[in-house]
């Protein structure tokens, strides 16, 4: 008799033994239980029941997952006489009174005298009236937080406080609780003290299951099997011990994305024929010697990793990584010469009209001297336009066609699409691009996008894609100044602006809104925690431009570009603007990505605490891009100690996106410094993508490895992993290649 791969896999004893077979039946048997409604654990009904689904724990598995926060560490525990004054503290005491205060209307404090045998601390609660409810004399209160000195007492106003014995349960000491006590979310109805009781009890009736990842790769790593790891992470033995056991759970978010997107991709190529391109024909030559400028030494590198995956006998998927103004644009442009080359298509896919019809106006002209045929269809491309465009496609006549989302339409079929390049990857759907790819046989695809995006970010979202990076602007322009101001100094950036003008140059403005009736819901790039100490009410684009067209520069043109004009509008608008009829143009952040007005030399950006450090990067890199050097005002009311204004003071020390990528990752959500949060997508809970920079190259390097062997997991060996990936990152494998 032989062990179950399953119970192989997780390491379960030596096969061929009944005992070790059963010990591996149990085994499954609790992992199985994992996907079991939460109701059936203990002290996890009724009420209780319902406080978890607010949580979002609605299994087994989730409950399992729904690791601390954070711990208050009781093996260091300080007494009020070794408190110091403007430390962090944990003080574990005894309660000898607690009054409840009213100062002054709708603002309630609940003051507790905690004393142990070396003196008397005084904790402050804001706000929690109901505390005094909970919290008796002669408890036994652990609390954690800064200490200060007022009044002749060292005072707290606690960061977290807890319970550790209730008055009448004995006298509880340090010692017997000298441990890490774990901070789990929790919610109304559910106490922390009930959380971990329904956590021990998880772990001690499901806790010992089969560990989904391959022995072989826990063992090389060195990490915990997922048991232990789960148990150290809810009631650690010690602060490494929870440390290790973090490492574990992110290591396995990062290689099941990995796997997925690896997998997804292996499953796409499956039975195809490649395409392999003619990479030094004359249409290249003669494109490079149309260009106005030499590609620098990063630009040539990037091209001709480009055009080696291009030339490979296997589907290209790379990413062009580059700052604002690096020519990523022109690289590409060499990319299409190749296609040209080839006898075969080019689709160019861009997220707004502004920016399609930017890219043909740009790369037009250097396409025709190489003898490149090219043509643009956006939303407002006339009919009869469109209806010849897509005669060229279908015969091959047409090499070249940029556009946005309206090159998915059904009347635009290609006679050989062999690559296709997507500009700004995640501001399209995983269908469109798809369906985008569907007009060829597994065309080659180049991805790029100006937003800077640190290393680790770039391997665990884009971790199918093969990445070429510049860094350096082969011509940065004059530079940029970035100043923060306040909204009561906003005349300021009036007298730039007019300044400008009057010397014949031309001013954004940003603001974060469309009209006065938005109410700013999924406009936001910040935490809400942060809102609520920026200005109250944004800014609309509408409202702005009205004011300044009629109040603050009477007799100079002024402009508005928003997301919700029509193409015909947006593009009449930046016409306008380019060719210097508009000075002052008042946009949403529809001019983030690739705009180029070098006589541009002035933005004015209202509530910048609104938006993320690699937006406000990317609308900076509007200005400064000629001869003049460029001034930028970010306005906002936040306060100077908040975490939104040591942001904006950020972007006043540093113009290097790729420095303010790695800072905005560390502040925020991986899906906000990318710009979006992908429903079903990526949501990585354990991971620190600075800490983790070496989990995530293992996990990049495991799942390579896993998945050049076994290209869909269907290895019996790697089926608690197949179903672990899907499980968690399922929606990377719908509307591809059906639904594999």
């Amino acid at each position: 008799m032989r062990v179950s791969p399953v119970a192989e896999v997780s390491g379960a004893g030596k096969p061929g033994t009944l005992p070790n077979i059963c010990e591996a039946s149990v085994r499954l048997a609790r992992t199985q239980a994992w996907d079991g409604d939460v109701s059936r654990l203990r002290f996890a009904r009724g009420a209780r029941a319902e406080a978890l689904g607010r949580l979002d724990i609605s299994s087994v598995r989730d409950a399992l997952q729904h690791v601390p926060h954070r711990y208050l560490d009781f093996t260091r525990i300080t007494p009020v006489a070794g408190a110091d004054v403007g430390e962090q503290a944990t003080v574990v005491g005894s309660v000898d009174k607690v009054t409840l205060k009213r100062p002054r209307p709708r603002l309630q404090i609940v003051e507790v005298a905690l004393v142990d045998a070396t003196g008397v601390l005084m904790c402050a609660f804001f706000k929690q009236p109901w505390l005094a409810e909970q919290i008796h004399v002669g408890d036994t209160l652990a609390v954690s937080g800064k200490v200060t000195f007022a009044y002749g007492f060292k005072q707290m106003t606690p960061q977290f406080h807890e319970v550790v014995a209730k008055a009448g349960e004995g006298t509880a000491s340090a010692a017997s609780f000298a441990r890490m006590l774990p901070v789990h979310g929790v919610t109304d109805g559910l106490s922390p003290a009930w959380m971990r009781r329904i956590e021990s009890a998880a772990l001690a009736d499901y806790g010992d299951a089969c560990d989904f990842m391959p022995a072989s790769l826990v063992a090389s790593r060195e990490f915990m099997t997922e048991a232990r790891a789960l148990r150290e992470a809810h009631f650690p033995s010690g602060r490494a011990a929870a440390e290790h056991a973090r490492r574990r759970l992110a290591y396995d978010e990062l290689l099941c994305l990995q796997a997925a997107l690896l997998a997804r991709r292996a499953i796409e190529l499956a039975d195809v024929a490649p395409h392999e391109h003619v990479v030094g024909g004359p249409h290249v030559s003669a494109l490079l010697a149309a260009l106005p400028f030499e590609l620098t030494a990063e630009q040539r590198q990037a091209a001709d990793e480009i055009l080696a995956d291009m030339a490979a006998p296997a589907p290209m998927n790379r990413l062009l990584l580059g700052d604002v103004g690096t020519g990523k644009t022109a690289v590409a442009a060499v990319a299409l010469a190749a296609v040209a080359d080839s006898g075969s298509q080019a689709a160019v896919m861009a997220p707004t009209s502004v920016l399609a019809r930017q890219y043909a106006e740009k790369l037009g002209p250097v396409l025709d001297r190489a003898g490149v045929s090219w043509a643009l269809v956006t939303g407002s491309t006339p009919v009869a336009e469109r209806e010849a465009t897509a005669a060229g496609l279908a015969s091959g006549a047409l090499s070249v066609l940029f556009g946005t989302t309206a090159v998915l339409g059904d009347d635009l079929a290609f006679d050989d699409l062999s690559l296709v390049v997507v500009d700004e990857q995640h501001r399209f759907g995983v269908g469109q691009r798809a369906r985008l790819r569907s007009k060829g046989a597994a065309p080659d695809q180049l991805t790029m996008t100006a937003t800077p995006i640190p290393r680790t970010l770039a391997l665990s979202v884009y971790g199918d894609l093969a990445c070429s990076r510049i860094a350096r602007r082969p011509h940065a322009g004059a530079g940029v100044i970035t100043k923060v101001i306040t909204p009561e100094n906003v005349d300021l950036a009036h007298t730039a602006i007019a300044e400008a003008v009057a010397a014949g140059h031309q001013a954004y403005v940003i603001c974060p809104l469309v009209d006065d009736a938005d109410d700013g819901a999924g406009l936001d790039d910040v935490p809400v925690s942060e809102l609520a100490q920026t200005s109250a009410r944004p800014h609309s684009a509408r409202a702005v431009y009205e004011r300044l067209r009629d109040r603050v520069f009477r007799g100079v043109r002024v402009g508005l570009v928003t997301g919700r004009m029509s193409a015909a509008e947006k593009d009449e608008a930046m016409a306008a603007f380019r060719a210097g009829e508009v000075k002052v143009l008042v946009s949403t952040t529809v001019v983030e990505v690739g705009v180029d007005v070098p006589n541009a030399t002035v933005m004015m950006v209202w509530d910048a605490d609104r938006f993320g450090l690699a937006t406000l990067h990317q609308l900076r890199g509007r200005v400064g891009r000629g001869e003049d050097a460029g001034t930028v005002f970010l306005v906002s009311a936040a306060r100077g100690t908040s975490p939104a204004r040591k942001r904006l003071r950020a972007l006043e020390k540093t113009s290097d996106g790729f420095a303010l990528a790695e800072m905005d990752l560390r502040l925020r959500h991986e899906g906000e410094v990318l710009g979006y949060r992908q429903s079903g997508g990526v949501t990585l809970r354990h991971v620190d993508m600075i800490a983790d920079a070496d989990l995530v190259a293992a996990a990049h390097e495991d799942a390579a490895h896993l998945v050049a062997k076994d290209p869909s997991l269907a290895d019996a060996r790697h089926a608690p992993l197949a179903r672990e990936v899907r499980r968690r990152f399922g929606a990377y494998f719908k509307g591809e290649r059906g639904d594999a």
